[in-house]
């Protein structure tokens, strides 16, 4: 990402995060992310759209 504050659309597919479940770029109005806190580590999950995100949940 360039920059959490950016205009939509302004986001580097080549520096985005990578979708959990098929490795495309987590970018768009899709996006999801999934953030867990687990044994005081944050974890974040990103997700290329609810398909994935729901894919991955079972």
């Amino acid at each position: 990402m360039v920059d959490p504050t950016s205009d939509l659309g302004e986001d580097d597919p080549e520096s985005a995060p990578r979708c959990e479940r098929c490795g495309e770029p987590a970018l768009g109005a899709e996006r999801r992310t999934v953030t867990r806190i687990e044994d005081g580590i944050v974890e974040h999950r990103h997700f290329c759209g609810p398909a994935c995100r729901e894919q991955w949940e079972e």
